[in-house]
């Protein structure tokens, strides 16, 4: 591991009551003399002044000296805190820079808490999740895998997997005792403990994509012809006017973003132009534009107007709309139609006029609503939640990220191989090995030097 001395500003850009500096590095006792003509007692915030070169003051302030290994990164740790002024926090830096540190790269102070086993890589991601959080849950549940819980679960898992590879293994180590594999699997029930670990892994499973909703929320897209209501929908679900709304078919011309939560789950709100046949160039740039967004989409929200029905224009566009992606019908503006906000299940009905029959990939759901009045939205909300695969126990999420997922996934496919590979040892014992490999990858006991580079480049500077 680089032994240099790492220096940078912790503290966000722009003005504020106090800056921080951090500094981390081997034997800092001299750094801090030069720096303040003192060494401060081990975790005491002592006032002192911080001076040049000249020994003029730059800024008199907090110092704290967290000596090695007590400390986050495991080395020694000063933290300089100043007046939070832009100019005083780069006379700090520079100062420290003087002094033989070198500016710190991104994420490079946690990368060195998880090389010196302060952390390992799962809590080491929850720093960086703790401070992106968007939502309240989304903090809780980065704080929960900061301290370990993500951890603790994988772990418990790999020590099963252990316990099962060290009783194969070990019959596969002396074949001279000439042990019937077959009677020795029954009797040590490692079908069945098998079975129980894919059962705890799947459950982890469930959390975890659960959890990574709360980071990357869903892409919800509005989708259907003008003045179906797409633009009413957008300013009902944020709660304000974000986009304008007129009798004028052709109005919405380019996409719209509005992120919102629903109970604690991001959803990125898009709205897009009126889906029809134009020879308007510009308008014909924004329908692009649409499709665009509906090919991306978790879920797309498709619209039509609730007095018309479904119309052949909505038939020949769900007609277009792309397979393997969640589609809800909404029938907006009930409130005009006579209608009552309700919920139903299953497929589009046939095209009104055409009578031409759903050829398209099928609506989970129908929603009857009013966008204008709000009748029928907490229906919407309800919708949106199901599809996310939303539970209300937000309390034992796990904040987790894609090569979480991934992992986990793969370790499943290895433990359920290992259970198809019947009385060959062998076979088994190499799945259980890479079961185990998949798993440790998620707190870095193996991880591959490039995998972390990526990692921690995503952090902050000072972070």
């Amino acid at each position: 591991m680089n032994k240099d001395t790492i220096a940078a500003i912790a503290t966000a850009a722009g003005r504020g009551g106090i800056g921080v500096v951090r500094v981390s590095g081997q034997q800092l006792a001299d750094f801090a003399r030069q720096l303040c003509g003192l060494l401060p007692r081990p975790r005491v915030a002592t006032l002192v002044d911080f001076n040049d070169d000249q020994a003029q003051a730059i800024d008199q302030g907090i110092l704290l000296y967290f000596p090695a290994p007590h400390s986050f990164t495991g080395e020694d740790v000063l933290e300089l805190q100043g007046h939070g002024g832009p100019v005083v926090m780069q006379m700090l830096l520079q100062r420290c820079l003087q002094l033989g540190a070198r500016l710190a790269e991104p994420g490079e102070f946690t990368r060195r808490a998880f090389l010196n086993d302060k952390l390992d890589l799962a809590q080491a991601e929850a720093v960086a999740d703790l401070i992106d959080a968007s939502s309240v849950q989304a903090a809780r549940s980065a704080v929960r895998s900061l301290s370990g819980e993500f951890s603790r679960q994988v772990e418990a898992i790999v020590d099963q997997l252990i316990e099962i590879r060290m009783l194969i293994e070990a019959t596969l180590d002396f074949p001279e005792e000439e042990i019937d594999a077959a009677s020795l699997l029954r009797e040590a029930r490692v079908s069945q403990r098998l079975q129980q670990l894919r059962d705890q892994l799947a459950a982890l499973q469930a959390r975890a994509r659960q959890g990574s909703l709360l980071r990357n929320g869903l892409h919800v897209v509005l989708a259907g012809p003008p003045n179906v209501g797409k633009s009413s929908l957008l300013n009902r679900l944020a709660g304000e006017e974000r986009a304008i709304v007129t009798d004028i078919a052709g109005t919405t011309r380019d996409t719209v973003r509005e992120m919102i939560q629903i109970e604690g789950i991001p959803l990125h709100i898009i709205d897009t132009a009126g889906l029809r046949e134009t020879g308007d160039t510009i308008e014909q740039l924004g329908i692009a534009r649409s499709w665009q967004e509906i090919e991306r989409a978790d879920v797309i929200l498709q619209l039509l107007d609730a007095r018309h029905g479904f119309t052949a224009a909505d038939q020949a566009i769900a007609a277009q709309l792309p397979a393997g992606i969640e589609r809800i019908l909404i029938h907006n503006k009930c409130d005009l139609s006579g209608d009552s906000a309700r919920r139903q299940a299953g497929s589009e009905p046939h095209a009104g006029a055409a009578g031409v029959a759903s050829a398209a990939g099928q609506a989970s759901t129908q929603l009857w609503l009013s966008a204008r009045s709000g009748t029928g939205m907490e229906l919407l909300h309800d919708e949106l939640l199901r599809i996310a695969g939303w539970q209300d126990h937000g309390e034992d999420l796990i904040l987790a990220r894609e090569r979480h997922l991934q992992a986990l996934h793969t370790a499943d496919q290895h433990l359920a191989a290992a259970q198809q590979t019947g009385d060959i040892l062998e076979f088994c014992a190499e799945e259980l090995r890479n079961t185990q490999d998949a798993l440790s990858a998620i707190t870095g006991r193996f991880t591959a030097d490039d995998l972390l580079g990526s990692i921690f480049s995503k952090f902050c500077i000072g972070k």
